[in-house]
């Protein structure tokens, strides 16, 4: 089908061509169009028919413009604007005889008037008028006329100033390639200044035998803009090669319709300051996961160094829940949340006692390059897990954004509240970090578990949003459980024999204490004492699992069984008759209403503030005096913390908080009696 170029109308005495033959046009209506023929009477000629014809033009009437760029005239200086919207109104007074400005009412005035004047004729009175007036335009006139008629406003401004120049001006080819090939060696090294890719280009130059000499120092420097312009050579490292090796074509999408679809998975140093179990104050690692499709971070892990073990224990975190601790508020409950808690207590009876943070099962994981994560160890682990592994290209961070961005946030929200916070550089570092009370390595990762439960899994993610309703925000609670009712997700977790599968494993002889992994004995009933295991390649060990980021507790096969599990816990766990954790968990909870934003709030408040002035020092002064029945329950909590720190065997000297208790008065001695698990603690006789 051809093209046709419409005219924009046809009048009355047009000229058109149309079989071949030149017509005059004699009448226009709705449906036919009347052609002069030159010796028979005139023909009426259907409209449909005429513009069918292959033949058909308009010869007089002018083809209708496109729509000038009037958007254009904002890049224009002011002086301009005004200028051209003064030529428009001379402009529409010559080509329709009434001055826009002139009242509603107001007729042509007679030397304008186009029934008595020609558009020439009034093109020369307008010249002569603006010539009275002492503008030089006698020539110009018709010219601004038809720029006028051809682009609008457009054509009549001064376009000067905005003018299409060369990128580079008058600097030669050679110099810009050769300041190109500068800027890019530049790429992975150390980051420089621009004096010295200035002068990396004339030594180039040099070693290609170019003759071309170097412009001026400002000409370089302003070529050395437009070159590096959003990519700075002075910028960090890590941004530049981050823009080098960037995307060049535009940004995908994850398309993810369930959670653990797609895991990101990465390793970022934390910037506070612990204190290591050798006493020894250090930096550590953070490697955390998060689900793309509801932005849940299943697991966190603190480590001095990050291994390829770690990331395996990262993994069984990920698919097992997440049980509330001693000490944790009422509100972070499972139960107490928005997740589908009923539903999901079927599946799994564990559910009963965990915390608000959904199990994600992952189907996918993408991880960089770094040899944590294409250790073997960590493949194996994927495999066995049924688990696609998915590293991104080297030196794309882009790829697996979600894990950065909140690797980043960890840091912003979290850790800068955190007693011994060094900041992202040493500019940014404060003086006698070392002084301060520094919290160890498993306080600081209870921690940091209580606060992904409390702030991030209830804090609105601005990509997580209903694209029926943008102005809405989901936390990832919300989220996981909306995906839930779209997709049917059923998370089937870890059983409690694959998750010590995939926990890291040492080989340990099992004396008549029991056994000891740094400095800590663990002991159980059914520990075969003194005996070879029968791995010979072992000498006899026995093989010892553990959970580096829970030590109150480890689990040894049984090589002389079916290859069974024995626990074992830390000695200094089992030193009471009476399971006090749970007794600190009803006590907390019947302080407690229904579970609100407010109280997650609160807690998420008072988390911060207690990450903040670090852990309990001597001296710290005297502590608020406390009910008999709140100080039995502190203690006996004391003795079963989820992941304990070792206490001394002896105190040479009482402790402050001893000497306030001997200070207040003190209350009856009762002898401990027989312990009645079916009795109700709280029950007075």
């Amino acid at each position: 089908m051809r093209r046709l170029s419409r005219p924009a109308a046809i009048r009355v005495g047009d000229r058109v061509r149309s079989a071949g033959q030149v017509r005059a046009v004699l009448a226009v209506s709705a449906r036919a169009v009347t052609l002069a023929e030159e010796e028979d009477s005139p023909r009426e000629v259907p409209l449909a028919v005429l513009l069918g014809d292959e033949s058909f033009e308009v010869l007089s009437s002018p083809v209708r413009m496109p729509l000038p760029p009037v958007s254009l005239l904002e890049a224009l200086p002011e002086h301009a604007r005004e200028k051209a919207l003064w030529w428009e109104g001379h402009i529409l007074e010559v080509l329709h005889g009434v001055d826009p400005n002139a009242g509603e009412d107001a007729g042509p005035r007679p030397e304008y008037d186009p029934a008595r004047h020609s558009l020439t004729a009034r093109e020369r009175a307008k010249a002569a008028e603006l010539t009275a007036a002492g503008y030089q335009v006698s020539v110009r006139i018709g010219n601004f006329r038809r720029r006028y008629q051809a682009e609008g406003l457009l054509g009549l401004a001064d376009r000067r100033p905005v003018r299409k120049k060369p990128q580079f001006g008058t600097v030669d080819d050679s110099v810009v390639e050769a300041m190109r090939q500068a800027i890019k060696e530049g790429i992975d090294d150390s980051t420089r200044t621009g004096t010295y890719i200035i002068w990396r280009t004339g030594e180039i130059l040099r070693e290609n035998s170019e003759t071309v000499g170097l412009p001026s120092q400002s000409t370089l420097y302003r070529l050395l803009a437009k070159l590096t312009y959003g990519k700075p050579v002075s910028a960090t490292a890590r941004n530049r090669r981050s823009r080098a090796h960037g995307a060049k074509t535009p940004f995908g999408q994850w398309t993810v319709f369930a959670p653990g679809e797609v895991v990101q998975i990465d390793s970022t140093p934390l910037d506070v300051l612990v204190r290591l179990d050798d006493g020894v104050v250090g930096k550590i690692e953070l490697t955390g996961m998060i689900d793309v499709a509801t932005r849940t971070v299943p697991a966190a892990v603190l480590r001095p160094t990050t291994k390829s073990v770690d990331a395996s224990v990262l993994l069984a975190r990920t698919l097992t829940p997440e049980v509330m601790r001693p000490g944790w508020v009422d509100a972070l409950r499972m139960s107490r949340s928005v997740l589908p808690y009923r539903r999901l207590l079927d599946i799994n009876e564990r559910l009963e006692y965990a915390a608000a943070k959904p199990v994600i099962v992952p189907e996918m994981i993408v991880c960089d390059h770094g040899k944590v994560f294409i250790s073997r160890n960590f493949k194996a682990s994927c495999r066995f897990l049924e688990i696609d592994f998915q590293p991104t290209h080297k030196a794309s961070p882009f790829q697996k954004g979600h894990v950065e961005k909140m690797l980043d946030s960890v840091g912003t929200l979290f850790a800068q509240f955190v007693a011994g916070y060094t900041g992202r550089s040493t500019d940014h570092r404060g003086r006698n970090l070392e002084k301060q009370p520094l919290w160890s390595l498993p306080e600081l990762q209870e921690l940091l578990d209580e606060w992904l439960v409390a702030t991030w899994q209830n804090r609105e993610h601005d990509g997580l949003r209903d694209p029926l309703h943008p102005g809405r925000s989901f936390t990832p609670n919300e989220k996981y459980a909306a995906l839930i009712e779209a997709c049917g997700y059923v998370p089937v977790a870890l059983s409690a024999e694959d998750y010590i599968e995939l926990l890291p494993s040492t080989w340990r002889a099992v004396n008549d204490y029991g056994i000891r992994i740094k400095r800590r004995t663990y002991d159980a009933p059914g520990l075969i004492r003194r005996q070879h295991s029968g791995v010979v390649e072992k000498k006899g060990l026995w093989e010892v699992h553990h959970d580096p980021h829970d030590i109150s507790r480890i689990w040894v096969r049984n090589h002389h069984g079916e290859g069974e599990w024995i626990e074992a816990a830390w000695k200094h766990l089992c030193h009471t008759p009476v399971p006090f954790g749970e007794l600190a968990w009803d006590h907390a909870a019947q302080g407690l209403p229904k579970g609100t934003e407010a109280e997650i709030a609160e807690a998420a408040a008072a988390l911060l503030t207690r990450a903040h002035a670090g852990p309990a020092q001597a001296g710290a002064g005297k502590p608020k005096k406390r009910t008999r029945r709140e100080r039995q329950v502190a203690a006996r909590t004391k003795a079963t913390p989820p992941i304990p720190t070792p206490a001394p065997v002896t105190e040479p000297n009482p402790a402050p908080e001893a000497v306030a208790e001997e200070e207040a008065p003190l209350a009856k001695v009762i002898p401990l009696g027989l312990f009645d698990p079916l009795a109700d603690p709280w029950k007075r006789s």
